[in-house]
């Protein structure tokens, strides 16, 4: 069994036969496990012979030397079932990924490696120790299931455009070469993707490893490929990221690319003969999924901006698995130059509308610290961030008083940039407004001297890509009265997801105190599957910010109010049959 390069043909050559594949992006992280099989299927029948897979390193190991592959974590399952179904395998391990994924750094880039590595303060990340630690780790469960050695991995990615950052290290690109080359032998495919400027290629390319490239249907095929040649002069024609879409940031329009374009993009480079991966964004996907929890990512373009809880990215597969148009014109395109598989296209998923649940609230977060933070606080002069307190996602409540009587309004303010990313403030326990990174960060106040202030911050996701990725989450400077500097602060990192999990708040009393509906709150409720547990979506009419979770699963942001997503996905997986579903909000800002 062989997968490798021609350099005189212009192919590649799998067991000795020139071979082209079309390959589509998956990421499993995205997907729950009860559906993976759906998803993969669905590609097969599509016409695609490869999966491109992304393997973000924080996913697995979430403490230094704790790691988790269980579950919907357990990536070798994942492989497993490519191979079932027939699938080929491109592996992209990173270190560094981006793909817009909740993400932490290591020089000289950035790497999905645990959120702690971003500490201590003024740490801009890690050194070769993590790297290799990260390496030997998982590559020694990806050897077995290379292509060579009886596996369907045909080839691996090594770093992830690294020409688009800034460093341009070569010392680190042959490191990890040589990394990778120790934990997997000799004979496996190793290349690199970048896009398709001078200055990228030339720093993300380095001898050794084959340098493809990535672009979208708005470019020029010849000119793209072109560029590749510059670096590769003979060798096989690849596009490693064909964005057949984009993502969604938070308060902006939401994102598509027209069919037309896409299913025309690829034909063109279909007649070229290139191997084609079809991608969404400048990263892809076939089919994008969904940003559970707290793991959508971020981007710097002139401000922050923080990806949406769907990862959809107009994709040929939906946010719920779902054909779309444009998957039928890819799998026309790709019809005409090899034959489908036999038989129909797997539907859509079955969806159902379990009608409206009525929520009651429970107790706003700050009467329930007890529960959420039972390790008790952290005291410091000054604020710390997230990344000081081991806090990797989610929630952080800063406590202080007030120094003073405040009987004229006076400001409450934070320094440039200090806000990551949201801090609710709360005066006495009533909610005062919100200050934003890069956006509103002051307000005004009144207040007695020893008035309790609380300022509820979380954290939106770290940015993913550029040269601003040692993104620190928290308070990251002191908050001022008038210009006075507070201190003497009590710290507390939230741990929610471990409380809803341990059954919280649902077999707890609610709260006697809790009455109004401004500010962060828990709300909950209950519904029941009429012996049906199908895929849904929930919606938040007159709804403000927060966080969902049924059953004790996360299931992301909303955000209604600013848009443009307006539902979260909720797979059907998640329910249960013949017993109450319980669901529970997080709502930061006010209940309809």
């Amino acid at each position: 069994r062989s997968f490798e390069l021609d350099y005189e043909e212009d192919c590649f050559r799998k067991d000795g036969v020139p071979f082209r594949y079309i390959s589509g992006s998956i990421h499993y992280t995205r997907v729950p496990r009860p559906a993976w099989r759906d998803r993969l299927l669905k590609m097969y029948m599509s016409g695609l012979s490869t999966v491109q897979v992304y393997v973000p390193w924080n996913y697995h190991e979430p403490w230094p030397g704790v790691y988790d592959f269980a579950g919907d974590r357990d990536v070798e399952a994942f492989l497993d079932l490519t191979a079932e179904l027939g699938l080929l395998v491109i592996l992209r391990p990173g270190p560094y990924i981006c793909a817009e994924w909740e993400m932490v750094i290591c020089p000289p880039s950035c790497l999905a490696l645990p959120c702690l590595l971003l500490s201590p303060p003024g740490r801009a990340g890690c050194g070769w120790t993590e790297v290799d630690t990260a390496a030997s780790v998982l590559l020694p469960k990806i050897k077995p299931r290379l292509y060579q050695h009886g596996g369907n991995i045909i080839s691996v990615q090594v770093e992830n455009e690294y020409g688009s950052y800034y460093a341009c290290d070569y010392g680190y690109l042959r490191h990890l070469l040589g990394s990778f080359r120790a934990l997997l032998g000799s004979e496996v495919l190793l290349f690199t993707t970048d896009g398709t400027r001078a200055e990228e290629l030339r720093c993300g390319t380095l001898q050794g490893l084959y340098a493809t490239v990535d672009f979208g249907p708005g470019s020029n095929v010849t000119e793209a490929f072109g560029a590749q040649r510059w670096v590769e002069p003979k060798g096989p024609l690849v596009n490693s990221e064909y964005y057949t879409g984009w993502l969604d940031y938070w308060g902006e329009a939401h994102a598509s690319t027209s069919l037309v374009h896409v299913a025309r993009g690829l034909e063109d480079m279909l007649q070229l003969g290139a191997s084609v991966n079809m991608q969404v964004v400048s990263w892809y996907m076939f089919h994008g999924g969904t940003n559970f929890a707290y793991w959508s990512g971020a981007d710097f373009k002139d401000q922050y901006k923080p990806v949406t809880t769907s990862y959809d990215y107009d994709a040929p597969l939906s946010e719920a698995g779902d054909p779309t148009e444009k998957l039928f014109a890819i799998r026309t395109v790709i019809s005409k130059f090899q034959p489908l598989p036999a038989g129909p296209m797997p539907p859509a998923t079955p969806k159902y509308a379990y009608g409206q649940v009525a929520l009651q609230k429970h107790a706003n977060l700050l009467d329930a610290l007890d529960v959420l933070c039972p390790s008790g606080p952290i005291q410091s002069q000054l604020p710390l961030n997230f990344e000081a307190i081991k806090q990797a996602h989610g929630f952080v409540v800063y406590r202080t008083q007030l120094p003073r009587d405040v009987l004229d309004p006076a400001t409450l303010g934070a320094p440039p940039h200090s806000i990551c990313d949201r801090g609710y403030v709360m005066l006495q326990k009533k909610y005062h407004g919100t200050l934003e990174r890069d956006g509103q960060t002051i307000l005004r106040v009144t207040g007695k001297a020893g008035d309790t202030l609380d300022v509820l911050l979380e954290n939106m996701g770290r940015i993913s890509f550029g040269a601003n990725i040692s993104d620190f989450k928290g308070l990251l400077g002191n908050l001022s009265l008038d210009s006075s500097p507070l201190s003497n602060w009590l710290i507390y990192p939230l741990d929610i997801d471990a409380a809803i999990q341990q059954g919280w708040p649902h077999a707890a009393l609610p709260k006697s105190s809790s009455r109004g509906r401004a500010g962060p709150a828990f709300y909950t409720g209950t519904f029941e599957t009429p012996g049906i547990a199908w895929d849904t979506f929930v919606k938040f009419p007159g709804w403000s910010k927060g966080q969902l979770w049924i059953n004790g699963f996360n299931l992301g942001r909303y955000w209604p109010r600013r848009g443009p997503q307006q539902t979260l996905f909720v797979p059907g997986s998640v329910l249960h049959v013949g017993r109450p579903n319980n669901i529970t909000v997080l709502e930061l800002e006010g209940a309809p």
